[in-house]
């Protein structure tokens, strides 16, 4: 039995799908893996159930009946995998931009180095993204500063989806009360741990655009990002 596990939303990535699959299971440390589904048209969750043949023991699917947003999906494998034996859970997208590579030295961050959180972080050494246009990377690393100027988080990546959390910040936070889907869900899960007093760390990782597949952005996920770290800010200074 594994003591991490990786989970993965998917909608629409049979092209990535049995390659990051594969990659995750490749490394040297044992995880398992953990597909949440939202019903993709394309059917990324029969291939995984294909696969599951091969890993039986390692793949798990979890499908939902329609496309929810990827905070609800993560919030769904937070808690199915807190209902397991899982003492590290993962954060990591399918399209590859995550590099599988790096799952051990976010483990070990948290496992050896004593870290609650362990974030894969963009902007802590510069600026480590690959083929994204300059506009994008201006207004994710202007969102980051933009985040830390209102809330007051010392990490430099706050929408960094590549994440390891030990389960005590998992069981300490409120699940059901978090409120947002996009980056603006990143950002939240971030602030409720810091603001519980939880260790987050920051590990340099080289994020790589998507060369399969089609992105999820899209400007209600941007502005949903942009105004919800007012909220939480404002909502914070009312609650414990």
């Amino acid at each position: 039995m594994s003591d991490a596990i990786v989970i993965i939303p998917t909608y629409n990535e049979i092209e990535n799908i049995e390659s990051i699959i594969r990659a995750v299971f490749s490394q040297d440390k044992d995880f398992h893996v953990l597909i949440v589904d939202d019903n993709s048209p394309d059917k990324t969750a029969k291939q995984v159930k294909e696969l599951q043949k091969e890993f039986s023991n390692q793949l798990f699917l979890l499908e939902r009946e329609q496309k929810s947003g990827l905070g609800s999906a993560y919030i769904s494998g937070f808690k199915w995998a807190l209902e397991k034996a899982y003492d590290y859970i993962f954060e990591m997208d399918a399209d590859f931009s995550h590099n599988p590579d790096d799952l051990l030295k976010l483990y070990n961050a948290c496992a050896i180095d004593h870290a609650d959180i362990s974030v894969g972080s963009r902007y802590v050494k510069g600026i480590t993204v690959v083929n994204w246009p300059m506009s994008r990377i201006l207004l994710s690393y202007g969102a980051s500063r933009y985040v830390r100027l209102i809330t007051q988080m010392k990490v430099k990546d706050s929408t960094a989806g590549f994440i390891c959390y030990k389960r005590i910040v998992l069981e300490t936070i409120n699940l059901n009360k978090i409120k947002f889907v996009g980056y603006a869900f990143q950002i939240e899960m971030k602030f409720k741990a810091f603001k519980k007093g939880f260790k987050i760390v920051e590990i340099p990782v080289i994020f790589k655009d998507r060369t399969k597949g089609k992105s999820k952005m899209s400007g209600s996920i941007i502005s949903e990002a942009i105004f919800g770290v007012i909220s939480l800010k404002l909502k914070s200074l009312f609650t414990k």
